[in-house]
């Protein structure tokens, strides 16, 4: 489709008023109004002809097969090589549905004998599929009167799957050291309660690890030694329900708790853990039982991508009770949710206390970047004031059910999203040095 550009159109309407004045001042003038118009148009008509042939334009297009979410990626655009003799300018401009941010149009030069490629960025906001129908391009003539736009369909999807990527960056930094070790067996020393070996004691170490039923026989003091506990079940179990759609700085809740999910559980299999995970919001939605080893990550990585938005409010009373009864021994199960106030968070608090009697829970939650801001900026209004003070009792009340769970031996943990994969490995090693589960 070819159609006159803005500055053909600016020069039309430029000349009418002079054809008018031009007929007003003398009459005899008319065949040099109607020269004005049709000169014009002959500039448009050459500009077309001489420009860029919509029948030349041959284009290759490539995507990924997947995307991560959350992190950009890129289509790539290849316009081959013409015999057209001028360099073109066009503009490209991607037609994609789901859930991915508006696509921004991106220029390429086409020079002639050569050929031009050019990278268009994509970024999903959730997981799901994406689906990129067409290729829109566009280009102007050599005096920009004519512009031609071609459509040409793609029609393919591309799925939006959990972001692995960060996982394998951490984990590199995470087992660096074991790189010179090779592959053999290795007995780590800790502080948990798998006894390895008795040491005469020498100052410096714990006291409270003195064997004295040993030492009385031996006539020297002796303590123990205790070796990193492993083959622990660690249980990733996601809330699903509508707060957990909410974005926070640009992603749902539900995709920053995965992500950091999968690095926990790539460090936990690789620490001789056994990793599961659970979904679910008004009813069980999913359960992918205990894994060992490292081979199993690729299993609990697609269970994660498998976990889906839904806009219902999470009852935590039946979802939770589901995943005590399918536990069958003492496990450290890790809870991402969100919740409101102290009313929605009751049945929580009851739910999660009698878990806690059996297993060692932590409980996730992501601060709310948004709210903190509202409250700390500085008034400049009644509105401002008044959103400032709800604010205020939000997060009160959110301290306080955090409160009243870490009274109840549930380890919390409330931080802003950049920093939730780092506190949650942390206090994961935290757990399994302390010999808690």
């Amino acid at each position: 489709m070819s159609k006159p550009t803005r500055r053909a159109i600016l020069i039309f309407a430029i000349g009418v008023p002079i054809a008018i004045l031009m007929l007003a001042y003398d009459k005899t003038l008319w065949p040099f109004s109607l020269d004005a118009g049709a000169l014009v148009l002959i500039a448009m008509a050459s500009d077309w002809a001489i420009g860029f042939p919509k029948r030349l334009l041959e284009v290759d297009f490539a995507l990924p097969e997947r995307l991560l979410v959350g992190e950009a990626d890129f289509a790539v655009a290849s316009v081959r090589p013409t015999r057209h003799r001028l360099a073109t300018r066009f503009d490209l401009l991607l037609e994609q549905t789901g859930e991915i941010e508006p696509p921004a149009p991106v220029a390429i030069t086409l020079r002639p004998g050569e050929s031009a490629r050019r990278e268009l960025r994509l970024l999903p906001t959730r997981r799901g599929i994406v689906r990129i129908e067409a290729l829109w391009i566009r280009w102007k003539g050599p005096i920009g009167l004519v512009e031609t736009v071609r459509r040409i369909g793609v029609g393919q999807s591309v799925p939006v799957v959990p972001n692995v990527r960060a996982v394998q960056r951490a984990a590199i930094r995470f087992f660096s050291r074991d790189a010179v070790l090779g592959n053999k067996a290795q007995h780590q020393s800790g502080e948990g309660s798998e006894f390895k070996a008795l040491r005469e004691y020498m100052a410096g170490l714990d006291s409270r690890t003195i064997d004295w039923k040993h030492s009385a026989r031996h006539k020297k003091l002796l303590s123990k030694e205790f070796e990193t506990e492993r083959n622990h079940h660690i249980i990733l179990a996601f809330d699903t329900g509508y707060l957990m759609a909410e974005p926070v700085d640009g992603l749902a809740r539900l995709d920053h708790a995965i992500n950091a999910g999968l690095l926990l559980a790539w460090i936990s299999l690789r620490s001789g853990d056994l990793v599961g995970t659970y979904g679910f919001d008004a009813i069980a939605r999913q359960y992918q039982g205990p894994l060992h080893g490292a081979r199993s990550f690729a299993r609990i990585q697609q269970a994660t991508a498998e976990l889906d938005y839904h806009a219902e409010e999470t009852n935590f009373t039946l979802g939770l009770a589901e995943l005590t009864i399918r536990l069958k021994r003492r496990a450290l199960v890790i809870l991402f949710t969100d919740f409101v106030d102290t009313v929605t968070a009751e049945l929580l608090i009851e739910s999660l206390e009698r878990m806690a009697s059996r297993h060692v829970v932590v409980f996730v939650t992501l601060r709310d970047s948004l709210l903190e801001n509202t409250i700390d900026a500085a008034p400049d209004g009644f509105d401002s004031v008044a959103k400032a003070v709800v604010g205020h009792d939000l997060l009160r009340e959110r301290n306080v059910v955090l409160e009243r769970l870490d009274r109840l031996g549930i380890h919390c943990l409330d931080v802003a999203s950049g920093g939730l994969s780092v506190a949650l490995v942390n206090r994961y090693l935290a757990v399994k040095e302390r010999g808690l589960i």
